[in-house]
């Protein structure tokens, strides 16, 4: 009976050692934080901090939910690829570059993705919009009418747009069976009394508009080039899928903190406010978008961590996948940043299917190149 009795004491024994020799392990192996963010509930701060507006005024700081941990996760290089090398010049397959002594260097100031999934480059300097198929080869161009074009956007029928808000102060609406000039709409009137101002275009169904100062956007008219006169504002960005609207801004750029909000289109009401502390000092949000599930791409200029001795930090571009719903960050991803001093208006483009498309410049040309964060 006692041998029986120091048996079981044994196998207790064991057992309990087992235990916290697991514990130990599961422990340890969550020290790196390589595990997926995990959203908790909280206030979003009201504290006072540096602002960089992207596509919300700043001051819109709302109570809503926080996101502590979102640059913790491992970032993801998934569906990450080059599409095409472009490079300096005036050539069939090349962009323009300037680099005056006396003003603004620039570059290729803007890229969209046509539905056929083109990507369509605003070669400004050689006075066109250039077409890349997906295979990388440059399929044509087009000329440009516009003295200063700066933005490029395009409809869901490929109708493309083109916006010159310096001199000609309008947005071309370009046929995209033709090339040619459908009509154009005019920038200046009721809500946008200074056209500089204009940080975006955007379409939504058939209707044009422009982004004033990165908060509300104004519809100056449609795709068949009849400007509106009552020039309607919505509160943001229009997402794809048709549920939202979207803004967001930075409200500590040193202490890496973020807002996103998302107001709902049919009811004009909020959906969420959700705040993102992403532990690395901000510059500027690079990217406001969503596809055509309705996934929200964000993305954010900073000074990434390495995880070396040296250096610490590189300047990059964090791209987060957001749910549509809640703001949950869905997957992250790290690009390179352009350093380069050439002046450009948008260097990111959301897929329809998901994804993005960026160019990365170097003293060789134009690099386009593909990633994903989902």
């Amino acid at each position: 009976m006692e041998a029986r009795k120091r048996g079981v004491g044994i196998i207790l024994g064991l057992v309990v050692l087992a235990l916290g020799l697991a514990l130990v392990v599961a422990r340890s192996g969550n020290k790196d934080g390589s595990g997926s963010a995990s959203p908790t509930d909280g206030s979003a701060a009201s504290a006072q901090g540096d602002t960089a507006p992207a596509g919300a005024p700043a001051g819109s700081r709302q109570q809503g939910r926080a996101e502590p941990g979102a640059s913790q996760a491992a970032p993801s290089n998934r569906a990450q690829g080059v599409i095409a090398e472009l490079g300096w010049g005036s050539g069939p397959s090349q962009l323009g570059r300037d680099r005056p002594q006396e003003a603004n260097p620039e570059a290729p100031m803007s890229l969209t993705v046509t539905p056929l999934g083109d990507v369509v480059v605003l070669d400004q300097l050689n006075g066109r919009l250039v077409r890349i198929g997906q295979d990388g080869k440059v399929l044509g161009t087009t000329p440009l009418t516009q003295q200063t074009p700066q933005d490029v956007t395009v409809a869901k029928d490929g109708t493309l747009l083109v916006m010159d808000r310096l001199r000609d102060k309008s947005v071309a609406i370009i046929d995209p069976e033709t090339g040619t000039l459908r009509g154009e709409l005019p920038l200046q009137g009721a809500g946008i009394p200074e056209t500089g101002g204009i940080t975006g275009t955007f379409v939504d169904g058939d209707s044009v508009y422009v982004e004033r100062e990165h908060g509300a956007l104004i519809r100056i008219g449609d795709l068949s080039g009849t400007a509106d006169t009552t020039r309607s504002e919505i509160p943001g960005r229009p997402t794809r899928d048709g549920r939202s609207y979207i803004l967001a801004n930075i409200i500590d750029s040193r202490g890496g903190r973020l807002l996103v909000n998302a107001v709902d289109r049919q009811t004009n009401q909020q959906r969420y406010t959700r705040e993102y502390r992403l532990q690395f000092p901000l510059m500027y949000i690079t990217l406001l978008d969503s596809d055509r599930s309705g996934v929200i791409y964000l993305g954010v200029a900073g000074e990434l961590p390495t995880g070396k001795a040296s250096p610490a930090s590189e300047p990059g571009v964090r791209l987060f996948c957001l749910d549509p719903l809640d703001g949950k960050v869905l997957g992250q991803a790290d690009l390179p940043l352009n350093t380069m001093p050439e002046e450009t208006f948008r260097d990111f483009a959301v897929l329809d299917e998901g994804g993005v498309v960026y160019q990365h410049r170097t003293e060789a040309g134009v690099s386009l190149r593909r990633a994903d964060c989902r």
